[in-house]
C-alpha cells in the first residue's frame, strides 16, 4: 500500500511540474484569447496571479552526507494553492534513501518536493534533507529552483533561484 500510495505521489508531482513548466517560462495565455492559459490555467485556477516565492535555508556537506534545511515563503501579493522547490545537486546521490512526505527523486542527482499551500506573507514549514552523496565529494553544487507556482507569476525570481557552492567542513553555507 506504501508503494502505491508514492507512486501515485510520484506521478501526481511529475504531473505538476510538466503543467507547471509552461507558466514558469511565462506562458500566460495560449495564444487564442483564453488568458487563462488554456490547460495550465484550467488546472490551475490562478493563472496570472502574482506571488515572490522566497527559498532561504543553508546546505552542508561533511563525510559524503548532505543536509539541506529549507524554507519557503511567499512575499505576495497573491495566495499560491501549492508550489514545487527543485534541488538540482552537481554530485549523485546513494539510491534507496527515503524523502520526507511531499518529495521525490527526479533523478540521481534531482529531488522536487511539493510545499502545500503560501498564503500571502505566509511561510511553508521547514525542509530538512539529510542525503548520502555517491563517494566523498569534497565539494558539490545545489541549484535551488521553483519548479511550479500553481499557475501563478513571480516577477521577482531572483530570491527563489540560488546556486550554493558547498565545501566538505561540514559548515552551513547559508542561501
Amino acid at each position: 500500500m506504501r508503494a502505491m500510495s508514492k507512486g501515485v505521489l510520484g506521478a501526481v508531482l511529475a504531473a505538476l511540474v510538466v503543467v507547471g513548466a509552461g507558466t514558469a517560462a511565462g506562458a500566460v495565455g495560449d495564444g487564442a484569447g483564453d488568458p487563462a492559459g488554456g490547460l495550465a490555467g484550467a488546472v490551475a485556477g490562478t493563472a496570472g496571479a502574482e506571488a515572490d516565492l522566497a527559498h532561504h535555508g543553508h546546505v552542508s556537506l561533511w563525510d559524503g552526507r548532505v543536509g539541506v534545511w529549507l524554507v519557503t515563503e511567499n512575499h505576495g501579493p497573491s495566495d499560491v494553492a501549492d508550489a514545487t522547490v527543485r534541488l538540482a545537486f552537481s554530485t549523485p546521490m546513494e539510491g534507496g534513501q527515503e524523502l520526507p512526505p511531499g518529495c521525490l527523486w527526479s533523478s540521481a542527482r534531482v529531488v522536487s518536493c511539493r510545499t502545500g499551500a503560501l498564503p500571502d506573507g505566509g511561510a511553508a514549514g521547514e525542509l530538512a534533507l539529510d542525503l548520502r552523496a555517491m563517494g566523498r565529494p569534497q565539494e558539490l553544487t545545489v541549484d535551488v529552483s521553483t519548479a511550479w507556482r500553481a499557475g501563478g507569476v513571480d516577477r521577482n525570481s531572483f530570491n527563489d533561484r540560488h546556486r550554493v557552492l558547498v565545501l566538505a567542513t561540514g559548515d552551513p553555507y547559508v542561501f
